[in-house]
């Protein structure tokens, strides 16, 4: 297995080409002036061919997030939502929340049965499960804030490739092949997902009602979603199914510019990151404050001190995130005062570098104020302009609703709410008060869309689909390149692991660790568990002669695409 990926790396980075269709997969790529990297090949070379239109990075974005919901359709989506991370030429940095909300006729309790207990499968599986989509709005605000190209010029790809098809890939093939008993047991009506036979590499997916629906948005901006025929194609299959979302829920819905979490890492770094209701980027900067001031390069990558000081950090950061963080537009979340790096000192002052602490011995501090499926892709335009996007449907094809006449694959967002308060959801992860079912509130997020400066300049676009696994996926990434000293390609490609706080496990990927670290992690008091792939990365670094160098993640059809 070793080997395979060794050889898949090798002819990712040099010829790239995809056996049994027509496009190129491409893991590693240096460009002279501009990068795009996501999840599919087809979506970054769509944001490549808008950027060498003259296009900017927003422009790219909106580009590439229309065609990964045509090609990538088990994240990529414009029935789900997600967070946008801006940086100018000039450094101006802002944040954008296009986060699915809750319906107006949502309840506090509608997933709890006559006992009070959760019911899983009502907030992930069918329509009731489905909070009110964002992807469209976001788009189109971005866009009429810093686009510069006509919006109907950017959906002409995605149009495309919904209306003529694509050749899948295996991996694509897979993920359909395995998801076919829901889309058939949850969707009464013939889509383009289930066919009689088993998927193939190779075939093609046609979807042709969903590049009707991109027409509208193409000719009439998030009114081509929001109202008119898409909406109510929407409602109606919401009726069908015993969904909530109503019209007045469409029409309601906008996105929101909220203020950047923005803090300092070793003076000459500068972090721009999601503030709530995204927990990413006060759980990122509380874990990366934590470790600030130890010598996490002396201790060398994937050492088992450098990892139990991770880990410990992680359990800490992800107790606090339980406890402290929703949508801050319905509950004080401490935002200021848990990015205080004071604070995170003090997380860590029953930190020992000997020994693990166990889990049900950490509790969420108390912040003060003294004054998994999802995608990512991150863009870089010729100006220095920086995008960096996570979006997302949840699950993997979210709901598995497909809205009939629309082909619109739906989010099963509203399991990101703490159903019951100590009652995890699909990710394991719990939740409080903080995170409390209300209508129109957005569910709590790990995405971590992120960009990094270096004495001054842009350094860094990273983030990565992966549920709970999101943040520390990027704060694995940015420490190896920062503190490990590793290469671009590296960082994005060796293996990862993960705490969560409870349950109180290292999770790994297969062959992370080397069985002397693994030994003397146990020995430690850390419980190991193998997991499957953690994360799909796909970051932009600006190297020392100003060249952009695109790394795409090997646990996926990731891509790169510049020039």
């Amino acid at each position: 297995m070793y080997r395979f990926l060794l050889l898949l790396l090798f002819f990712g980075a040099t010829e790239g080409l995809f056996a049994q269709g027509k496009y190129k997969i491409q893991k590693e790529l240096v460009a002279e002036k501009a990068m795009v990297v996501s999840a599919h090949p087809l979506a970054s070379e769509a944001g490549r061919d808008i950027l060498k239109k003259g296009g900017n990075a927003v422009d790219a974005m909106v580009a590439v997030h229309f065609a990964l919901a045509v090609v990538y359709p088990k994240a990529g989506n414009i029935g789900g939502g997600g967070f946008m991370v801006y940086r100018d030429k000039n450094g101006n940095a802002s944040t954008l929340d296009f986060r699915e909300k809750a319906p107006l006729t949502a309840s506090r309790n509608m997933y709890l049965d006559k006992n009070g207990n959760a019911i899983d499968s009502l907030s992930r599986n069918g329509h009731l499960a489905v909070g009110v989509p964002g992807s469209v709005a976001g788009m189109f605000e971005a866009h009429k804030k810093y686009g510069k190209l006509p919006w109907s010029v950017l959906l002409e790809p995605a149009v495309k490739l919904a209306e003529n098809g694509f050749e899948i890939t295996a991996q694509e093939a897979n993920a359909l092949n395995y998801n076919q008993k829901n889309f058939a047991r949850i969707n009464q009506h013939e889509n383009a997902f289930v066919k009689k036979t088993a998927w193939k590499s190779g075939q093609k997916l046609m979807q042709k009602e969903l590049a009707e629906v991109m027409r509208r948005i193409q000719q009439n901006g998030q009114d081509g979603f929001y109202k008119g025929k898409t909406a109510e194609l929407i409602v109606d299959d919401m009726k069908r199914g015993g969904g909530i979302i109503s019209m007045q829920d469409l029409e309601k819905y906008q996105a929101k510019w909220r203020n950047p979490i923005v803090f300092e890492y070793k003076k000459n770094y500068k972090v721009i990151t999601m503030p709530p209701p995204s927990s990413g980027g006060v759980v990122l900067a509380i874990l990366m404050q934590m470790v600030e001031d130890q010598p996490l390069e002396q201790m060398g990558f994937h050492s088992p001190a450098a990892v139990h000081l991770m880990a410990e950090a992680e359990r800490r950061a992800y107790a606090d995130r339980a406890e402290h963080l929703g949508d801050s537009d319905f509950y004080p979340v401490p935002i200021e005062a848990m990015l205080d790096k004071a604070y995170a000192k003090l997380r860590m002052r029953d930190y020992n570098e000997k020994k693990a602490t166990p889990s049900k011995q950490i509790k969420a501090g108390k912040p003060i104020k003294t004054s998994e499926q999802t995608t990512h892709y991150s863009i870089v335009d010729a100006d220095g302009n920086a995008v960096s996007v996570t979006t997302t449907l949840n699950g993997n094809y979210g709901s598995s609703v497909v809205v009939k006449g629309a082909g619109i694959i739906l989010n099963n967002e509203m399991d990101d709410f703490s159903a019951k308060p100590g009652s995890p959801n699909m990710f394991g992860l719990l939740g409080a008060e903080a995170n409390a079912i209300q209508p129109e509130k957005r569910m709590l997020s790990s995405m971590t869309p992120t960009i990094l400066e270096k004495d001054g300049k842009l350094f860094m676009v990273v983030g990565t689909p992966g549920g709970a696994t999101i943040i520390t996926s990027v704060f694995q990434v940015i420490m190896n390149v920062i503190e490990f000293r590793l290469p671009l390609q590296d960082a994005v490609q060796k293996t990862r692991f993960h705490h969560q706080w409870l349950p109180d496990q290292i999770y790994h990927e297969k062959n992370c660790f080397d069985a002397a670290t693994a030994k003397k992690l146990a020995e430690m008091g850390h419980s190991l568990k193998e997991r499957s792939s953690i994360g799909q990365v796909e970051a932009i670094l600006v190297r020392p002669d100003g060249k952009l160098e695109g790394a795409a993640d090997r646990r996926g059809d990731d891509s790169a695409a510049g020039y």
